[in-house]
């Protein structure tokens, strides 16, 4: 079997694999069972494999492919799990349609867990002196808990996060902060205006000011590969009926941040959204943004194993952030796809044969 058909099969077998995220989507299959197909493939594939649990029911895979010894470990990088089926047809059978797999997560991104399975693959018969690990986690979707565990329990010399970019080669990306906004009012009948409080209009001007705050960081100086960070109001609810005065309304919003935007400025400004309203501002989530050097060994190795002289950034968040805080030399690369977390997501086979190829030349260049 060519490689390029081995690796649309695999893409295949694992599209017809329902992973939702139940954090996501309650009710949700979550990775249990495409985890097991990973964990088995690659120990038929020679590899040392792991299968542990950051949560109940929600695993991560680890395959190694081990080195002689002496040499540097490179660790590569995909999520199991998806986003939700809803619109879908046919979500978990792979269609084959002018050089492109559809299908859910196909793109976003199991066609790239097929390619870092085949590149272990082949780490393990190229007689390395360093190791190659394939990390397949839960929960990219959500909270990245899988990524979490892998860097609480594990290291490596150079990583590779196997995000769709469109094969350009991803230095930087956008972190981000949820953030809530509790306004509090008095509970009346709506005929006593003289008893009640309304604490949904107590929001009107925190949205206001949201617009202003997010004028004013769209005008800012920016980031060379990510423009600037930005806010927006997400959701909001609050009161019970027509007829009386909202005692509570709970407004949630994202802040979408840039290298060098500390969490304690970011809880600056929020402070200041709530400045003379009757209402408390809390950080519910959040995660850092994420930048490379570009004179990093591994950037410099994918820039000569690819032939991509120039680097990008991406508007969204991944796993890099993770293993770059965790002190990982860390890259984000992966193959052209399309309509990721809509109704005909699909990736393009022939980038990604060409991401699976540079990822083993990758291993190669590093781990000899």
């Amino acid at each position: 079997m060519s490689r390029q058909h081995a690796l649309v099969e695999l893409t295949a077998q694992l599209v017809a694999i329902d992973s939702v995220n139940p954090d996501l989507v309650p009710g949700g299959a979550g990775e249990a069972r495409v985890a097991e197909a990973v964990a088995a493939w690659l120990e038929d594939a020679g590899l040392e494999v792991e299968v542990t649990e950051p949560a109940p029911g929600r695993p991560n895979v680890v395959g190694r492919a081990r080195g002689s010894g002496g040499g540097r470990t490179l660790l590569l990088n995909a999520h199991m799990d998806t986003v939700g089926i809803a619109g879908v047809e046919r979500p978990f059978e792979a269609v084959v349609r002018d050089g492109r797999l559809h299908g859910r997560g196909s793109g976003d991104m199991k066609g790239s867990l097929a390619a870092i399975m085949l590149a272990g693959a082949e780490a393990a018969g190229m007689g390395l002196r360093g190791d190659v690990v394939v990390t397949a986690v839960a929960d990219e979707e959500v909270g990245s808990i899988g990524t979490e565990a892998i860097v609480a329990s594990l290291t490596a010399d150079a990583a590779i996060v196997a995000e769709p970019t469109d094969e350009r080669i991803v230095v930087a990306h956008k972190g981000f902060v949820v953030f809530e906004v509790e306004a509090h009012g008095r509970a009346a009948h709506g005929s006593r205006p003289d008893l009640g409080i309304d604490a949904i209009a107590a929001v009107g001007p925190v949205l206001t000011r949201i617009t202003e705050l997010d004028s004013r960081l769209r005008q800012g100086a920016g980031h060379p590969l990510l423009n600037t960070g930005s806010v927006h109001a997400s959701l909001i609810e609050g009161g019970q009926e027509y007829s009386s005065y909202p005692a509570r309304c709970l407004l949630t919003g994202e802040r979408r941040t840039i290298p060098g935007e500390s969490l304690d400025r970011i809880r600056a400004e929020l402070e200041e959204l709530i400045a003379g309203v009757h209402a408390d501002v809390s950080v519910s989530f959040w995660r850092l943004p994420f930048e490379a050097s570009t004179d990093a060994d591994v950037v410099q190795v994918l820039m000569a194993a690819t032939g991509v002289v120039e680097v990008g950034g991406l508007g969204g968040w991944a796993d890099s952030a993770l293993l770059a805080a965790a002190g990982i030399p860390t890259v984000v690369y992966g193959p052209v796809t399309g309509d990721l977390h809509g109704e005909d997501e699909w990736v393009d086979l022939a980038s990604l044969e060409r991401c699976r190829a540079a990822y083993v030349e990758v291993a190669r260049r590093i781990c000899a």
